[in-house]
């Protein structure tokens, strides 16, 4: 049976809470009508976002919005003559659906996924398959309050109707009272007495199920109140905190599951919740004011209390929905323009941009944030710095049902640096940015002051700070708990833990993971240790100065230093070849040789320098000059180096090289990255173009007529740059510098250089 046949079975409540979250989107009736299409295109997409990756998954969302727009378009002339409601419901309904999720057809895949899930849970005992246990004990949980407060609700409604009759009931009896004492015949005074007594006690009687019943309903109060607080600390304690805290790790490269929409689904549901039922007990206690009923002075007031933990609770709502939804740049320029947006999850429900809350932001030192935080005091004035355009006002966004504001253009001006201690830098010193707000609920009854601390920010000046500047943050946004005092984080920490937060930082710089074997060398490296293969990685613990403040043995350059210069390499040049597995760049360089020494002559790797920042090389095996095997190994090639020239194009240029290790035929594995050299028409100048060809002097492999139209030049050659320390072999390309000694050189392609013409002389002259 179709899901929407046995959903629609469902009691009335059940189908009400279902219709409320479908019409956050679209109206229930969609549903009905569609419901075999719609079934049938969510139904295999449940949980997908656990087993595929965002890009796919955002590609199914576009597919299915515009799939779906199609379809009400289409279905909707159906009904033309018959049910002209259905036929605009399903006409507007795809107007407002492009207008509103053609930037985000995630959230409206999503959405209806969950809606449908609900359905499901509902249908098979609110248990869905595979999905999260504690999203499952939350939905549940909001199910059982939402229920809870109903039905609050309809007896306070009750309760008022029997006062309202005892009110009358009371008068009628007073004024019987009355009556009866102008009586002058005793049998007839007898007869209304016991009359008046009955009366008497069945409104006492009356009033004691009243005053129990109140009582009873005041304990309801108190019961929600615990079910509030016990959801309000799944939700804004537990999820949002972990929410926050996957901020900071998609800092680091982390994919963050953005849950924000169904917690803001949560919150609105607690908000709901607890707005109804302060205004219950509003209203029980107007009605014991209003209503001219004597109440047992003995009886203790219990409403008093309950308002007003209701009340803090919803304060401890808003100030913690107020969240920055997209985290400002966490190492920040000064004088340079960025963004950031700020979300208050609660603010429709509750109609808070109806006051038009003005957020302003400020820039704020670790101690300041301190202060902040312990004290949940701050000014306007607190500040540690000066921002542009850093105020704005939070506004209802109808596409996309939320209350927020996005600051596109601030820019930082100045900062205020505190006093350095021993060898503390710049790039040391945490900020981090406040958004601050006021908030007025209801009337203006309730004014609630709100702020967000960012993720740790860095500040610098220039870019060669850029690099100290991301080891601070990496090792923060890894580390940080996420209950810390800011921005406390521990100065060591296991070695397995850095290792996972490497690899992280490198997918999402390059593409594609470090392998286990990679995470062993950099665990070698890191720990200074020449031996490979003999550290136990699960026993070692780093220290904050081992990764990014202790040069490495004989060099002037940290781990950090080192191993960020590699990704930036990577990610700039060689981001296609290191996807496709064919550089093996962390590997030993007596290591590479050993490997090199077993495989033919040609075969060659490529390895990240272990003594240049940023720098790669490529080994491999040849002919000595005593025919034995030996290893050959290029100066490093630097970012600068693959600006003029490819590293695909280097290695074909060189015809030492044959195979890539272990027995890849070069052109297979970098065939397809190498430069195109189109056949263009003589110049009008006279002279042809020329290109630059890589070459290596003195090793087997390269012979001089390979190039037989290369003229000889009597320009002195290009040598080898001697600051160099990496024992290589050289290699060079840029300007036509051979001859001497048939020393390095670059050799010109004979088809493309050719012979200046007849007349260079004269057009020197």
């Amino acid at each position: 049976m179709a899901l929407w046949e046995q959903t629609v079975k469902l009691p009335y409540d059940v189908m009400m809470t279902i219709k409320q979250h479908y019409n956050e989107v679209m109206p229930i009736e969609i549903r009905h009508f569609l419901a075999p299409w719609l079934e049938e295109r969510i139904f295999p997409s449940m949980n997908m976002q656990m087993d595929y990756d965002q890009q796919h998954y955002e590609q199914i969302a576009t597919s299915f919005l515009s799939d779906f727009i199609h379809e009400l378009e289409t279905r909707a002339p159906e009904f033309m003559g018959t049910n002209v409601t259905v036929q605009l419901c399903f006409t507007e309904t795809a107007k407002k659906l492009r207008l509103r999720f053609q930037h985000d057809p995630i959230q409206l895949f999503g959405h209806l996924t969950r809606c449908m899930e609900m359905e499901f849970s509902y249908v098979n005992g609110r248990a869905i398959p595979n999905q999260n246990a504690e999203i499952v004990e939350i939905n549940d949980m909001l199910y059982k309050l939402t229920q809870f407060v109903a039905a609050n609700e309809e007896e306070n409604r009750q309760l008022k109707l029997d006062y309202e009759r005892f009110s009358l009931d009371y008068h009628e009896l007073f004024k019987t009272t009355t009556y009866v004492k102008t009586l002058t015949d005793p049998k007839e005074l007898e007869q209304r007495k016991l009359q008046l007594n009955e009366q008497h006690k069945r409104l006492n009687e009356f009033l004691n199920a009243i005053q129990n019943r109140q009582l009873t309903l005041v304990g309801k109060f108190k019961e929600v109140i615990g079910q509030l607080q016990q959801a309000h600390e799944l939700i804004m304690v537990k999820q949002l905190r972990q929410w926050k805290a996957n901020q900071g790790l998609a800092g680091n490269g982390a994919q963050l599951n953005n849950n924000l929409e169904i917690i803001q689904q949560w919150c609105e549901i607690l908000a709901d919740n607890l707005w109804n039922t302060k205004t219950q007990i509003q209203i029980l206690f107007k009605t014991r004011q209003t209503i001219n009923v004597p109440i047992d002075p003995n009886l203790p007031d219990l409403l008093e209390p309950s308002k007003k933990e209701i009340i803090n609770l919803l304060v401890k709502l808003v100030t913690a929905s107020f969240v920055i939804e997209e985290q400002p740049p966490q190492v920040m320029k000064k004088q340079t323009k960025f963004k950031a947006t700020v979300r208050l999850l609660v603010g429709s429900k509750l109609n808070i941009q109806m006051n038009s809350p003005s957020v302003k932001v400020s820039i704020v030192s670790e101690a300041q944030a301190q202060h902040v935080q312990q004290s949940n005091q701050y000014s306007e004035t607190l500040n540690s710095g000066t921002i542009m355009n850093n105020s704005g006002t939070l506004e209802y966004q109808q596409a996309t049902n939320q209350v927020s504001v996005s600051f596109r253009n601030m820019q930082l001006e100045k900062v205020k640096r505190s006093e350095k201690k021993g060898n503390e830098s710049v790039t040391d010193e945490k900020f981090a940015l406040l958004f601050q707000s006021k908030f007025q609920i209801g009337s203006g009854e309730l004014v609630i002051t709100a702020w967000a601390l960012s993720l740790p920010i860095v500040v610098i000046v220039h870019g060669s700070q850029e690099s100290q500047s991301w080891a601070t943050v990496t090792w923060d946004n890894a580390f940080a708990d996420p209950t810390r005092i800011p921005f406390q984080v521990p100065t060591k920490v296991p070695w397995t833990h850095l290792a996972a937060t490497l690899n992280m930082k490198f997918k999402a710089f390059t593409g594609r993971e470090l392998t286990e074997a990679n995470l062993q060398f950099l665990c070698e490296k890191v720990f200074r240790h020449g031996t490979p293969n003999t550290l136990n990685q699960k026993e070692m613990y780093i220290t904050w100065a081992q990764f990014c403040k202790e040069h490495l043995p004989d060099k002037n350059f940290s781990f950090w230093e080192w191993f960020y210069a590699v990704m930036k390499l990577t990610r700039d040049h060689l981001h296609n070849q290191w996807k496709d597995g064919h550089i093996i760049g962390f590997i030993h360089k007596k290591h590479a040789e050993d490997m090199l020494m077993k495989c033919p002559i040609g075969t060659f790797l490529l390895r990240f320098s272990d003594s240049e920042l940023g720098g790669i090389t490529i080994a491999w095996v040849g002919e000595g000059d005593n025919g034995q095997l030996q290893i050959y190994m290029v100066q490093p090639f630097s970012g600068n180096d693959f600006k003029i020239r490819a590293l695909s194009d280097h290695i074909s240029d060189l015809p030492q090289l044959s195979m890539l290790y272990p027995n890849i035929p070069k052109e297979t594995a970098f065939g397809k990255y190498y430069s195109a050299y189109p056949v263009k028409p003589p110049n009008p100048t006279g002279y042809v173009e020329r290109r630059m060809v890589t070459q290596v002097p003195g090793v087997p492999g390269h012979t001089m007529g390979s190039y037989p139209n290369t003229p000889n030049h009597s320009l002195g050659m290009l040598s080898p740059d001697h600051t160099r320390d990496t024992p290589s072999i050289g290699s060079s390309y840029g300007q036509p510098a051979m001859g001497i000694n048939n020393d390095i050189g670059i050799m010109f392609d004979e088809l493309e250089l050719g012979m200046f013409p007849t007349n260079f002389q004269s057009q020197q002259n």
